[in-house]
């Protein structure tokens, strides 16, 4: 199943807090120094290599005076402003040692949503790469108050890999991979070495993964990520930062920490652009006529099928698409606004004036 990344291809390398900052009482030295090695290995060996960083809340509380990473939105936006600096600095000055330039890349979901600038992010990002810069990727975590929220710089490694079409997505953590049970409550743990995307025992890891002390991802988004990457067609390892020669060991194909095997066919830019680019503003939950309908024929989402509606959008945000069973069976973009598919839903398209969602705009994320 496993498989190494032919030679030139990029690879997007993504570390958390709690790598960089064990003790959280700062950066770890002796970390970033092991990480900037792995991704400067990778450049050498042929690999334009992308960093995405977890760690500026954590740079910020030493000078701060704060041990703990704060609870409140203000003082996480301080922390993160103090700190950004701090991580960009401690970066530049280890890679310099290398003879490597690195640029800073500051991302937000807000960029993410707008096709036009998602695009000049690709943009910017290859060349930097084709110019030999190394790409320091976070979030703006000072000003994005959804994303602080929810910590997911793993799924941003994710979106990041698409951009670049990376032949692997590098996850690196506090532990050895996923594992079937928390390793921290049993001893007899197993580690997951190699799984599907859509392996069952990832809807179970998702639902019940935890976050961390210092960052505020965790396994859920890991396994997130994990997905986003295998619909662009790009596996991901996912393994401990301190494992020696981790990301040389997974590029090569070494079986090293937990394989996520990627989809066979991959998503085109703009439906993958419509599924993890773009924050879901609802929910419409659809019948089983409605699903065999989009699933198996590739239909699109008609007013008829839609049994309820959640959220409050317009024509053109991207919504969620669930099964009856409360599955999601994929995301699209609204045809008709959540009041409209109020009215609307259960009656026959020609009455509403219009799909619920047209299938050039719906991604289905099952059974495919």
């Amino acid at each position: 199943m496993r498989q190494a990344v032919p030679l030139g291809k990029p690879v997007v390398v993504k570390i958390g807090s709690s790598s960089l900052s064990p003790e959280g009482g700062g950066l770890d030295a002796s970390a970033v120094e092991r990480i900037v090695g792995h991704v400067v290995a990778l450049w050498d060996a042929g690999h334009p290599t992308v960093l995405v960083t977890s760690a500026a809340v954590a740079a910020g509380l030493p000078a701060l005076g704060l041990r703990e990473r704060p609870a409140d939105l203000p003082g996480l936006q301080v922390a993160a402003a103090v700190g950004q600096g701090r991580l960009m600095e401690r970066y530049a000055n280890v890679f310099a040692r290398s003879d490597r330039v690195v640029g800073q890349v500051l991302l937000t979901r807000d960029v993410l949503a707008r096709r036009e600038q998602y695009l000049h992010a690709r943009d910017a990002l290859e060349r930097m790469l084709s110019l030999g810069v190394v790409p320091v990727v976070n979030e703006n975590d000072t000003v994005v108050v959804d994303e602080l929220k929810l910590g997911d710089n793993d799924r941003l490694a994710a979106i990041v890999s698409h951009l670049v079409d990376a032949g692997m997505l590098i996850v690196l953590t506090d532990t050895a991979g996923l594992y079937r049970d928390d390793p921290r409550l049993s001893d007899d743990a197993e580690l997951l070495t190699a799984v599907r995307h859509t392996d069952e025992v990832l809807d179970e890891l998702r639902r019940t993964g935890g976050r961390g002390a210092l960052g505020s991802g965790g396994v859920a988004t890991k396994v997130s990520a994990a997905r986003m990457a295998a619909w662009s067609g790009i596996p991901t390892v996912i393994a401990s930062a301190s494992e020696p020669d981790v990301v040389r060991r997974a590029v090569i194909g070494d079986e090293v920490g937990t394989w996520v095997n990627p989809h066979e066919s991959r998503l085109g830019s703009r439906k993958l652009w419509i599924a993890f680019g773009l924050p879901s503003l609802g929910t419409i939950t659809i019948d089983d006529g409605a699903a065999t309908a989009v699933v198996d024929r590739g239909k699109s989402l008609l007013a008829a099928g839609v049994r309820s509606v959640t959220g409050d959008f317009e024509v053109g945000d991207a919504v969620e698409v669930m099964t009856n069973r409360g599955g999601l069976l994929g995301k699209g973009l609204a045809g008709l606004s959540s009041g409209e598919l109020q009215t609307a839903m259960g009656r026959h398209s020609a009455e509403v004036g219009g799909e619920a969602i047209h299938r050039d705009d719906l991604v289905v994320l099952v059974g495919r």
